[in-house]
């Protein structure tokens, strides 16, 4: 199949998606701050203070991510595939009293300035793209020399989490490729610095209480956004998991069966 045509399925499943959302239930601070955002805060330490910084946004969906960096006072560009979703995001930038500049591209065609901003982000997308070399060198081409990328995406290993895909068909899309370790070594084609951490083993629990106990089917509710409505209070029982998880997701096999990798790396300097 086509990259043409994924694209043109991607942007319509997305659209549909946006069009369906209310902007007032569209969490924003939650996605970075709730107990369970453990990978955009781990992202939000290493990217430092951003006041000041052009920061792209890549599939940037219904654009939580770039409203909060914005909200911290970035120079935000949101970009998607998908023109409702982008419409959306810069919707809820005027909900929340910040403007963001939208552009509507694929992954692998950009079309921003070159040398252009300090950080891109991406989440979620980078096991949807067709081409992960040229989407890498895309992000390269965007960055300035010395900028930063940061992505995170699900990895292709866990069992329970693979159940759960094949479950929830309605709420994902099917050109769908989760990461492997192999895509580390093709970022270190484009990056220096590449570093990588993963996240939830034993906190996918909570999937197992949403399904079991919660009855909530897959196709119900999107469990990676159902996660963000979490308190701590309710969490009782899942931050000793999460403890646990800050062990195993540092020895080298194990952390293969984690549900979520983060990348990071920079641009060379020459």
């Amino acid at each position: 199949m086509s990259s043409e045509t994924i694209h043109h399925r991607e942007a319509d499943f997305h659209d549909e998606w946006a069009a369906s959302t209310n902007l007032h239930d569209v969490r924003v601070r939650e996605a970075f701050e709730a107990p369970t955002a453990m990978e955009n805060a781990w992202m939000i330490r290493k990217m430092g203070p951003l006041a000041g910084k052009r920061l792209l946004d890549v599939g940037a969906g219904l654009g939580e991510s770039s409203v909060f960096f914005a909200l911290l006072g970035a120079e935000v560009t949101t970009s998607d595939l998908s023109p409702g979703m982008v419409e959306l995001a810069v919707k809820l930038g005027e909900l929340h009293g910040v403007k963001l500049q939208g552009i509507v591209a694929a992954g692998e065609n950009l079309g921003v300035p070159e040398n252009h901003y300090d950080i891109v982000y991406t989440a979620n997308t980078v096991h949807h793209v067709t081409d992960k070399a040229q989407f890498f060198g895309q992000i390269r081409r965007a960055l300035k020399p010395g900028g930063r990328f940061f992505t995170w995406d699900p990895l292709a290993y866990n069992p329970l989490i693979n159940i759960y895909r094949r479950m929830a068909t309605k709420v994902r899309t099917e050109d769908e490729f989760p990461l492997t370790f192999a895509d580390v070594a093709l970022a270190r084609r484009f990056f220096t610095d590449v570093e990588h951490r993963e996240f939830w083993i034993l906190t996918l629990a909570l999937f197992c209480k949403y399904f079991l106990i919660d009855r909530i089917h897959p196709n119900q509710k999107r469990y990676w956004k159902l996660i963000y409505e979490e308190t701590p209070r309710r969490l009782w029982w899942w931050h000793p998991l999460k403890k646990l998880d800050d062990f195993l997701t540092r020895l080298p096999l194990v952390r293969r069966l984690a549900w979520n990798m983060v990348m990071t790396g920079r641009k060379p300097l020459d």
